[in-house]
């Protein structure tokens, strides 16, 4: 028989094929023996095992204590494949096998024991009959034994460790998922509690006298364990009849305290794990065991927020398990009402912040269970949506995390593609945990900085090309993936909302949202109704999200200032949105987006509009950043392309002028109500908007008479804002008041150009006025010279000629407002340079001009207000309003600017922060005009919000006035304070007017 043919086991070759040290390599294969030299299938599985250098040191270890095992290997290729596959991760299991070579025959077990067999297997090992009701080891001279002279606790700890050998030789060869091996963990963990509680029958007198049950809580009782974890409990116990409540539980206590010391003490076979009672009521400091009403009563009264969650995996482990299953079916009534306890969801969430915070700094980039992007990311995110959703849904009352996720998914709370990669980053880090903890037998989460450990780690999930590299990046990508849809669902306040309903409400029937919407105030409950119903209707997925949102967005919706308006909104917007995948999954998932939509729905008629215009604009609802005012010159560029693009049909081209203008409106209206921006920027904001609408349309004409008359257009034109779009005040409401300046172009007759200019001035306001969808932009050239009676666009040289000889001195006010606003720059200049000397006089207006400016005031007062307004609750014109305010302004720059370059501005609070600066008004009185006119110009805006029409006064009903006070930011009852309020603000203002203005 010729010898078996050498392999080429030089190191570099070893080397090559995985072995880290592959001279060592080389020398242990030599020691093996010609018969393990010459063995290419033992060469292959080794170089298959995450660290071939590791099972071949303790292959050699085990061949020197047991030379049969090399023919066994031979003869069984599962027995070497298991065994080496094992080797080759777990440094502790190697040495228990080369510890007790016995035990080898359990790799080759094709089939894992039930949990009954687990049982049984356990007590045996300890010399407990498995039969009885209340199995007891056996009890010797010398000590409790099982087996001829084999202390019990290591009996325990050699058969336990036998079947987690067994276990993980069937897990690195991929015979079970991570579900299968956990669960299995979990059932071989309660069979070793079963059998170390009957150690501690046999030490306990009286062991009989009670019923004692063993709860398993956490990864224990989810059956989802790990391979080496502290195994959480709790303890019930019962007296027996006729025994003392008292001395059975002192009985059940020292059980409870046996069992745990059988299972964490150290012997010449280690420790199992710690048992962990920390969990029961009032943790360390409450007794070890308790009866079941004393649980019962503590979780009723005093049992804290974590305590519920804690009590989401309870499942009877060992010992009485009836009496176990009754403390089950008990709590879990408390368990699925925690929800609903005052701040449930806060103090959950409070308690993730604090154990991320409990991570060690150095750590926290590698703890793969308690860091950014770990393995508690995940399973908090699961247990807090399932008790909040769990509570009407008894689907979702599932223990283990994956089976949650999937049911979570399947009912509409977790969106799929979110389902599919927290399982898969799931299953990924709890696959590297286990890896981590096999190699020592050690609780561990961090993941190691060596780049041997990870190598081993990557070779152990099948990475073989770059194992370091690869397993690197992969771990990263789930750990950020975690992170990102983490932060998305277990911080949606869509929890926290639902969480504070009562019951009945998380889920809608028609009882129940009766009863709802009659105790939140809404005015037409069946109308309501009406809509809940075909929302919410049917199978589809659209539907199921529909009825996990309206739970919660019908408490937003009664937050909001009118509720049924915010429904009714919402039904009509998600009609026009629905059917599209984007809608309801953004706000099922981008929960900002949904609170914000509620709020702005049931608060105002005005963005109510838009959104029904343009419904794909709720996209923008879903950071503060896209509710950010957009720079004009955005917003110019965007206007002049449109208007390029449609440059042979000025009204498309307008159309879609207007478009944009009705959507930056919506983003203007939706930030300025979610208080993210204050009056001047809504003001600031609203007449950049209308520049660029203005300057569009002229553009746009300007085209369309230049292609009408069929020659080059004749003259240069400018447009001036005037009034508060000159200001850069203007309201939601506001007019565009301005005025047409032309030049000639040289050679060009005035009449021309004048006509040309006449026409295309027509045509702008005609474009902007044009019946459509969006808001339309009234072009009023009132303020112009010879007001509605004079020509509607004049030459820079007329504008002259007139102001040099017929300007009034209302005229000079008015023109305290006047800026280029759009069309050609350089003609714009000229008109300001023009009018700077009319409106700021180098030796101010004279003691003639200021009376005439008063009597025209107080003529205004007289005549202006409308009949049967109230003069106190008048914004624009009553006492104190925005009239009285900007008056005194002005009149201090007719006076003043001239002398003063600080007070020329067009801007009423510059104007007045100017004078104070300058002396000229007393900051005190500064400050008081300058709030009655926030405080009006926020009321006047308020009210075409909330009403979705212009006013000035503050309304009289007493429904309209609670609206609008709540849009203003004041509470449900808070309405005649804002009447109050406003009432004192112009109250003071007045009186600083009155001396002021109409004093020297």
């Amino acid at each position: 028989m010729n010898a078996a043919p050498r392999i080429q086991t030089t190191a570099g070759r070893l080397a090559a094929l995985g072995f880290a040290d592959g001279a060592r390599a080389e020398r242990l294969l030599d020691e093996l023996g010609p018969e393990a030299v010459g063995d290419l299938a033992l060469l292959d599985d080794l170089v298959r095992a995450a660290d071939p250098d590791l099972a071949l040191t303790t292959l050699s270890r085990l061949v020197e204590r047991d030379p049969s095992v090399l023919g066994a290997f031979r003869a069984d290729a599962d027995l070497r494949r298991r065994l080496l596959g094992v080797f080759g991760l777990s440094a502790a299991l190697g040495e228990h096998v080369v510890r007790h070579p016995e035990c080898l025959p359990s790799i080759q077990w094709t089939r894992w024991p039930t949990p009954g067999e687990l049982r049984e297997e356990m007590l045996l090992a300890v010399g407990a009959d498995p039969d009885t009701a209340e199995p007891a080891a056996e009890l010797l001279a010398g000590g409790i034994v099982a087996g001829p002279g084999t202390p019990a606790m290591d009996a325990l700890r050699v058969a336990y460790r036998s079947r987690l050998l067994h276990l993980a030789s069937r897990d690195v060869t991929g015979e079970c998922t991570l579900a299968e091996v956990a669960a299995a963990l979990a059932d071989l963990a309660s069979a070793a509690l079963e059998a170390a509680l009957a150690i501690a029958r046999a030490e306990v007198a009286d062991a009989g006298d009670v019923r004692l049950a063993v709860i398993g809580m956490g990864k224990c009782g989810a059956r989802e364990l790990n391979y080496i974890s502290d195994v959480d409990v709790v303890f019930v116990a019962e007296a027996k009849e006729g025994v003392d409540e008292t001395k059975a539980l002192q009985t059940a206590t020292r059980l409870a305290q046996g069992m745990m010391r059988a299972c964490s003490a150290s012997t010449p076979e280690g420790a199992l794990w710690e048992v962990d009672a920390n969990l029961r009521p009032e943790g360390k400091m409450g007794p070890l065991v308790r009866s079941m009403e004393s649980h019962l009563t503590y979780y009723r009264r005093w049992a804290k927020t974590w305590e519920f969650q804690a009590l989401l995996k309870a499942r009877p482990v060992a010992g009485d398990l009836e009496l176990g299953q009754q403390y089950v079916a008990a709590v879990n009534e408390l368990v699925w009402q925690a929800a609903a306890r005052p701040k449930f969801v806060e103090d959950v969430q409070a308690m993730r912040r604090r154990v991320e915070a409990h991570v060690p700094a150095d750590e926290a980039d590698r703890q793969i269970k308690l860091g950014p992007g770990g393995l508690r990311d995940i399973e908090f995110a699961v247990q807090l949506l399932q008790l909040v959703h769990g509570r009407s849904d008894p689907l979702l009352r599932r223990r283990a995390t994956l089976s949650a996720l999937a049911a979570l998914s399947r009912g509409g709370y977790v969106g799929r593609d979110d389902a599919k990669a927290l399982a898969e980053a799931y299953t990924f880090l709890r696959q590297v945990e286990h890896m981590l903890q096999l190699h020592r037998l050690r609780r561990t989460h961090v993941v190691p900085s060596d780049t041997a450990d990870l190598r081993r780690l990557g070779r152990g999930l099948g990475m073989t090309t770059d194992p370091v590299g690869e397993f690197t990046t992969t771990w990263k990508r789930h750990a950020l993936e975690v992170r990102r849809l983490h932060e998305k669902l277990f911080y949606r306040p869509l929890l926290q909302a639902v969480a504070r309903l009562p019951e009945s409400e998380a889920r809608l029937s028609t009882a129940a949202a009766t009863a709802r919407l009659e105790a939140l105030g809404y005015a037409d409950p069946e109308g309501a109704l009406r809509h809940i119903a075909a929302l919410t209707s049917g199978v589809s997925r659209r539907a199921a999200i529909q009825r996990t949102l309206l739970p919660v967005m019908l408490g937003w919706f009664a937050d909001a200032p009118d509720p049924d308006a915010g429904l009714l909104g919402f039904r009509q917007v998600s009609d026009k949105l629905g059917t599209t995948p984007w809608y309801l999954r953004l706000l099922r998932d981008e929960t900002a987006v949904a609170e914000r939509l509620a709020h702005l729905l049931g608060t105002s008629k005005y963005v109510t509009g838009l959104l029904l215009h343009a419904p794909e604009a709720v996209a923008m609802l879903g950071s503060p950043a896209e509710l950010a005012v957009r720079p004009a010159a955005t917003l110019a560029a965007e206007a002049a392309a449109a208007v390029s693009r449609h440059a042979e049909d000025a009204e498309t081209a307008v159309a879609a002028v207007r478009a944009l203008r009705r959507r930056e409106l919506l983003r203007t209206a939706c930030a300025d109500l979610s208080g993210l921006i204050d009056i001047e920027e809504v003001g600031q904001a609203l007449s950049s908007l209308n520049d660029v609408t203005i300057q569009a349309a002229l553009d746009t004409a300007i085209n369309k008479v230049t292609l009408e008359r069929r020659a080059p257009f004749p003259t240069r034109m400018a447009v001036i804002a005037m009034g508060r779009l000159g200001g850069l005040e203007s309201s939601y409401a506001s007019d565009a008041d301005v005025m047409f300046v032309h030049a000639p172009l040289p050679g060009v007759a005035d009449r021309d150009a004048t006509d040309a200019a006449h026409a295309v001035a027509e045509e702008t306001r005609r474009l902007l006025a044009l019946p459509a969808p969006d808001p339309p932009l009234q072009i009023d050239a009132g303020l112009r010279p010879e007001g509605r009676q004079g020509p509607l666009v004049r030459t820079i040289a007329s504008y002259r000629a007139y102001y040099d000889r017929w300007a009034s001195h209302w005229e000079a006010q008015a023109l305290l407002r006047a800026r280029f606003c759009a069309g050609d720059p350089e003609l714009g200049r000229e008109f300001i340079a023009l009018v700077d000397p009319l409106r700021y006089p180098a030796e101010g207006i004279s003691a003639d001009a200021v009376r005439e400016i008063r009597k025209l005031k107080a003529r205004m007062e007289a005549e202006r207000l409308p009949r049967g307004a109230d003069p106190a609750l008048h914004t624009k014109l009553g006492r104190g309003g925005l009239s009285d305010v900007e008056w005194v302004a002005q009149l201090i720059q007719l006076r003043h600017a001239g002398a003063r370059p600080a007070l020329r501005t067009t801007r009423t609070l510059d104007a007045l922060r100017a004078a104070a600066a300058e002396g000229l008004l007393d900051p005190a009185d500064e400050e008081v005009l300058a709030q009655a006119w926030l405080f009006a110009s926020r009321i006047r805006d308020a009210l075409m919000l909330v009403r979705g029409r212009a006013a000035d006064s503050i309304p009289t009903p007493v429904k309209e006035r609670v609206l609008l006070a709540r849009a203003l930011g004041y509470p449900p009852e808070g309405t005649e304070d804002f009447v109050e309020d406003y009432r004192r603000a112009t109250r003071r203002a007045r009186a600083v007017v009155e001396r002021v203005f109409y004093e020297d």
